[in-house]
């Protein structure tokens, strides 16, 4: 049986090696399909990062359909079933890195349209497309720059669908209208060094340093909301000592991350956490990275649509969350644009021997088309 579109250039996205930030041609596949059905297509590619920006019409509201060309490493090649960068389909499913994560989305994301514009050649508003290759990575170059690009244009988005895997157990059966923010800090305290035998000639930063990282841990930092969890804060790295058993060592070095809720700021919790260590009268330097701010999707146009083409198409009433870790919608919302995430079944992703259904794929699509048809017409 010949393969649908969908799942043909899903397979043949998952083809192309494109371990972050290298997109290996998946961009210029893409828009040799969107040229063919009337999209403008422009490479906004920065640093070592392919980005495509690609439209079709030029007045509101424009829907535009976001996602990632990159894909993580693929790990030990001899534990994958099937080779990572074949996109080999047995027994319903296609294999290959990238499968879910997100490559499969974009396929749906491209075949949806292509039906549409088939058929609704003169679709009020417009579509567009944000693909980027450094979502995997550092999201320096991407979405990030791509979105600082618009904005020098006062080129506004009105709604976004970022084709993240969503879904938990069935397609459908969540999409995402937020993400908490994510704050990382790097923070290194400063004893003295000295010999294990002699601790009352040193001061021996790992001890100094565990009085307030245990008031950093045990903090209630807000409460959350409906729709959010509580803010965390959680220690991802410790690293002190010089090799030696009997050196006492001169720094301590800790990386640590905050997913906050809407309920407080990135200001607020540097302030807070420089007051703890202030507090315990510490020596110590601290670097933040730029935090990702959080973002929710109120119920509006987008959600409704949303909401109805799941149900109409895969016959699943969606949970609206804001669960799970940080996707590039928190590039867009602050635009004031509408986000919401939607995407396959996430079971598999970053793991070795990551899969997706190729029905799923098709359903998916169909979804996306349903939604073009509920804003665009």
């Amino acid at each position: 049986m010949p393969l649908s579109p969908t799942v043909a250039l899903a397979r043949d996205l998952i083809r192309q090696d494109s371990v972050t930030p290298n997109d290996n041609g998946c961009q210029a596949m893409l828009t040799s399909r969107l040229n063919a059905i009337g999209f403008s297509c422009e490479h906004m590619d920065f640093a070592e990062v392919s980005n495509l920006w690609a439209t079709r019409g030029d007045k509101a509201p424009i829907l535009v359909f976001a996602g990632h060309t990159d894909v993580v490493p693929t790990g030990p090649l001899e534990q994958w079933r099937y080779a990572p960068f074949d996109g080999e389909i047995h027994d319903g499913m296609l294999h290959g890195r990238g499968a879910a994560d997100m490559k499969g989305s974009i396929a749906c994301f491209v075949t949806a349209c292509e039906r549409f514009v088939g058929m609704h050649p003169q679709h009020r508003g417009s579509i567009g497309l944000l693909i980027t290759s450094d979502e995997e990575g550092i999201a320096r170059w991407g979405t990030r720059e791509v979105m600082a690009e618009l904005a020098k244009r006062d080129q506004k988005i009105d709604m976004c669908i970022v084709g993240e895997p969503t879904s938990v157990e069935i397609l459908g059966d969540m999409a995402k209208i937020g993400r908490r923010g994510s704050l990382n800090g790097t923070l290194k305290i400063t004893g003295k060094q000295g010999h294990i035998a002699y601790p009352h000639l040193a001061n021996n930063p790992l001890h100094i340093a565990l009085p307030a990282l245990n008031a950093l841990t045990i903090k209630q930092w807000d409460q959350g909301n409906e729709n959010f969890q509580p803010t965390s804060f959680q220690i991802s790295n410790i690293n002190g000592g010089t090799g030696a058993t009997n050196v006492i060592p001169g720094h301590v070095d800790i990386k640590f991350n905050f997913r906050y809720s809407p309920e407080t700021t990135a200001a607020n919790l540097i302030s807070e956490v420089e007051a703890i260590l202030n507090n315990k009268r510490l020596e110590f330097e601290i670097d933040w990275g730029d935090p990702g701010l959080p973002y929710e999707t109120k119920t509006g146009d987008l959600v409704k649509a949303v909401e109805g083409s799941i149900l109409e198409v895969a016959g699943v009433s969606p949970k609206l969350s804001t669960s799970g870790g940080t996707s590039d919608g928190r590039f867009i919302a602050p635009t004031g644009t509408q986000v919401v995430e939607l995407g396959p079944v996430n079971a598999t992703i970053h793991q070795i021997n990551e899969q997706i259904s190729t029905q799923d794929l098709n359903l998916l699509s169909q979804v996306y088309e349903k939604i073009l048809e509920k804003l665009l017409l």
